[in-house]
């Protein structure tokens, strides 16, 4: 690959001019920041685009785009099914059947977070708490995965390391969600999902016009399908532009249950209980308010998933066309028409010999798919000839598999030098506007769901701003740790993941249920709130193979095994929400039969208009 660009003086000066702005609209939300009320949900008078834009902006981060983009680079245009559920769910469900709903709940009662919405629905401080403590342990999780999939592209465009690049990204972050609370992060996010339209739109016309247009794009994506690598034909991979081989009882269906579970159900139903997404509706005056968002949220969305996964996938024909040639022998014939060969990587020693190139984790020779452009004689270093071919190959060989990396290379590589630049600010602004809400989140569940309820004999203390920026700066502390000693395969997509679905499994079944039925009773909102948790946990420690061997602890129970259930095919592969979410409901629904419904005039006062 070309070496990495530096930092030139344009992007200096382009990305100073971001800061700068960005500093403004920060300073504009702690001017206007004079109360726990404004710092929460901001007056509760957000503008229907301010809204939408800022709801599309937190939910779409560096994780989407670097992430998903790079997952969809190696799985290929399945992931587009997320699109659709982002925009289906994320968008049509959450507005309009869930928003409207939350934001006059959260009137009636006075919320100002999603854990006091829960607990005052419920009248139980135990489940603020509950929902406060799980925000403040796990989103740090999420925050990592942003932060990561910004510091990566920065780290590929620039030069720098990855390290620096991180802690760049954590100070410009605290810099104006610490003091300027929801209205800070709204104005920007606003801001910042303009920058991140700008460029996923000028992405996607690149990418289509330099592969010759949008139907020979997909075609020539489509006829590299004998190219996927072997790992990944052998789990069910079918081609960048196929969903992966259904099925169920073989390790060759493992793909299709990775994809669907964990990325398009895992993504799709979880953003539904995301706590610094169900905030927004409390931030508008009336549901007119979040009727006018819907069209701008799902263009919004569907511009910043779809592009990045759509042009993931394509990234692997454009280094199929464009990429640095490599050079090696035949070792097997995968489409002579098509010139697609299975070819054993060598390189050129300083005598004129050449020899294989060693895979470093394995010492084997390292193997790719090319398409064939080249070919003469040649020879070995034991004097041996023979036919040595040169010729292009996939995206996820120039990257050497590792997905996180896909979209900055293919940035870096195809792009104008000064795109880059642009694009690291959208990325930069995706990271932002995300993170921002997430440490605005998390200093809210410390400060108002903790400090406010731990300890005070059933009166709340006095609001605390110093707590809540307090909580932030830990939660940016625990995050950047994270992200700074955990790095593995598709981290920033599976971290993202394993948060959605936590949250989808704790939450949605008391959020939902708390805002529909007047039957659900307190015990059943927490029974199901402890069951997804346990359950999600459960899975992720001993079952999915994935995240249970990483974290060590099923090799200790199984004696070495990566799952307890590594003798059933496809189960490892589950996600936990295809478990846990069930289990959660069907607890809801039990407990709440057999136990006292909730007394009438608290019923009243959240469902005035049904008395």
């Amino acid at each position: 690959m070309p070496d990495h660009a530096s930092v030139g003086w344009i992007d200096i000066v382009v990305i100073l001019a971001y800061l700068s702005i960005t500093a403004y609209l920060g300073w504009l939300g702690y001017r206007g920041t004079r109360s726990a009320a404004d710092f929460l949900v901001g007056g509760r008078s957000a503008h229907p685009v301010i809204m939408a834009v800022s709801y599309g902006a937190t939910f779409i981060s560096t994780a989407a785009i670097v992430g998903f983009g790079g997952v969809a680079g190696l799985f290929g245009m399945s992931l587009l099914w997320l699109t659709f559920l982002n925009i289906g769910v994320g968008i049509l469900i959450a507005f309009i059947v869930l928003g409207e709903p939350t934001r006059r709940l959260g009137h009636h009662l006075g919320a100002h977070t999603f854990p006091e919405l829960l607990g005052q629905r419920y009248q139980s401080r135990g489940i603020q708490i509950f929902a406060g403590v799980l925000i403040f342990l796990f989103m740090p999780l999420y925050a990592a995965a942003v932060m990561t999939g910004g510091s990566i592209f920065a780290a590929t465009q620039f030069g720098i390391d990855f390290e620096v690049a991180l802690l760049i990204f954590a100070l410009i972050t605290a810099a104006y969600v610490i003091p300027g609370g929801i209205k800070a992060v709204m104005y920007t996010d606003t801001f910042q999902g303009f920058v991140m339209v700008l460029a996923m739109i000028f992405l996607l016309v690149f990418t289509y016009s330099s592969l010759g247009g949008v139907t020979e794009a997909h075609q020539y994506l489509t006829d590299m399908e004998a190219m996927v690598p072997a790992p990944l034909a052998q789990i069910g991979h079918q081609g960048w532009t196929e969903m992966p081989a259904f099925g169920w009882g073989a390790p060759t269906y493992d793909l299709w249950w990775i994809v669907v579970t964990a990325i398009i159900l895992g993504v799709g139903i979880g953003v539904l209980a995301q706590p610094q997404l169900a905030v927004r509706f409390m931030t508008v005056r009336s549901r007119r308010e979040l009727d006018r968002a819907v069209p701008i949220g799902a263009i919004f969305i569907m511009l910043m998933t779809g592009t990045p996964f759509l042009v993931g996938s394509l990234s692997n024909a454009w280094f199929a066309q464009n990429g640095p040639i490599l050079n090696g022998k035949v070792i097997q014939e995968l489409d002579a028409e098509k010139n697609q060969a299975l070819v054993e990587l060598m390189q050129q020693t300083d005598s004129g010999a050449w020899t294989a190139i060693l895979n470093p984790k394995t010492q084997a020779p390292a193997t790719a798919a090319l398409i064939v452009s080249e070919r003469q004689e040649a020879e070995e270093a034991s004097g041996t000839r023979f036919e040595l071919v040169g010729g292009r190959s996939s995206a996820v060989t120039y990257v050497k598999g590792d997905a996180d990396t896909i979209i900055p290379t293919f940035i870096s590589t195809a792009l104008p030098h000064w795109f880059g630049a642009i694009f690291f600010l959208a990325l930069l602004a995706a990271a932002m506007s995300t993170m921002s809400s997430q440490f605005h989140t998390i200093g809210t569940a410390a400060g108002r769901d903790l400090y406010e309820r731990i300890g005070t004999k059933g009166q709340p203390r006095e609001p605390s701003l110093l707590v809540m920026r307090l909580a932030i700066v830990v939660g940016l502390l625990i995050a950047v740790t994270i992200s700074y000693t955990i790095r593995q395969e598709y981290i920033v997509a599976r971290f993202t993941a394993i948060f959605f679905g936590l949250c989808a499994a704790a939450f949605l079944p008391a959020y939902i249920g708390g805002l529909f039925s007047r039957r659900v009773t307190k015990a059943g909102a927490l029974a199901s709130m402890t069951v997804g948790l346990v359950v999600s946990l459960f899975w992720l420690l001993l079952v999915k193979a994935k995240e249970a061997s990483a974290i060590g602890l099923v090799q200790l129970v199984t004696g070495g095994k990566t799952s307890l259930l590594a003798d059933y095919p496809n189960w490892p592969s589950v996600d936990p929400i295809v478990v846990a979410l069930p289990a959660a409901l069907l607890t809801l629904i039990l407990v709440s039969a057999f136990t006292r419904p909730p007394a009438a005039e608290h019923l009243d006062r959240c469902f005035p208009e049904t008395r």
